[in-house]
């Protein structure tokens, strides 16, 4: 059920979709909204957990303030989400943007945290392919179109969002490899073959942490919610109904240190 909650002060969108399992947190992709994930992997996720996710500051159902926007605040938003709302830890899915805020979350309170999905995250601004759209892209027209029919502050504020938007995706996010290290929970780290991050920064990004997992889908690009829900949502089910260590047999990354 969708509503309105005061979130650090500003009036937030929420939907709760309810149900007896763990707690999950969607976490929608930079210029879109809690739609894009609620219609794609959310009916998959909800027959096994409470789903809930949030239209960010300026995104989506959300009205926009004169505040940039930086990944910091976005972190501080879902925490407050996660207290207020869902009142302790829970699984956070995140697609791009919404990734690097989950990667954020974790290393600032760890303790609502219990495990974490990211698909097509970057950790460094330079961890992306460059490539620049242009104002008539289909993309970008399909976000606008999109943020028209949602917003509560109009038409008018496409433009502001679109510019603050890319201010931040030029100098943001600014985390190092030993930063990721510090993410002690177990991580799905996803991407798409031709994402917009490029392979090898995801593949940094895997290797960095302790407890980590990674998928690259094939014939997928940094859409890939869209493009393959069902293959994204088998990948999160059986990420997270795995208890305790994972074992293969024949680890290299995961072979257990010689004693002493």
């Amino acid at each position: 059920m969708a509503s309105r909650v005061d979130i650090n002060g500003h009036p937030t969108w929420v939907d709760d979709r309810g149900g007896n399992g763990e707690p999950l947190l969607l976490l929608h992709g930079g210029l879109g909204n809690s739609d894009d994930l609620l219609n794609s992997i959310g009916p998959g996720l909800s027959e096994r957990f409470r789903v809930v996710a949030f239209d960010r500051r300026g995104h989506g159902y959300t009205a926009d303030t004169d505040a940039d926007f930086h990944y910091s605040d976005m972190a501080d938003e879902t925490v407050g989400v996660l207290e207020s709302v869902l009142g302790g830890p829970a699984h956070l899915v995140g697609w791009s943007d919404g990734g690097i805020i989950a990667l954020l979350v974790a290393l600032r309170r760890p303790d609502l945290v219990r495990k974490l999905v990211v698909v097509g995250a970057n950790y460094h601004f330079e961890g992306t392919v460059p490539a620049e759209m242009e104002p008539d892209s289909p993309v970008l027209g399909e976000l606008g179109n999109a943020y028209i029919a949602r917003s509560p502050d109009g038409a008018a504020h496409l433009e502001v969002v679109m510019n603050k938007s890319f201010r931040m995706f030029r100098s943001e996010p600014t985390l190092t490899p030993a930063d990721i290290a510090q993410i002690s929970v177990p991580v799905l780290v996803v991407a798409g073959d031709d994402d917009v991050v490029a392979l090898p920064h995801t593949v940094s990004l895997y290797e960095a942490l302790p407890n980590g997992q990674l998928a690259i889908v094939p014939a997928a690009s940094h859409g890939l919610p869209l493009e393959q829900p069902e293959t994204l949502t088998r990948l999160i089910l059986t990420f997270l109904a795995a208890a305790g260590p994972h074992r293969t047999l024949m680890p290299i990354r995961r072979a257990r240190p010689p004693d002493g």
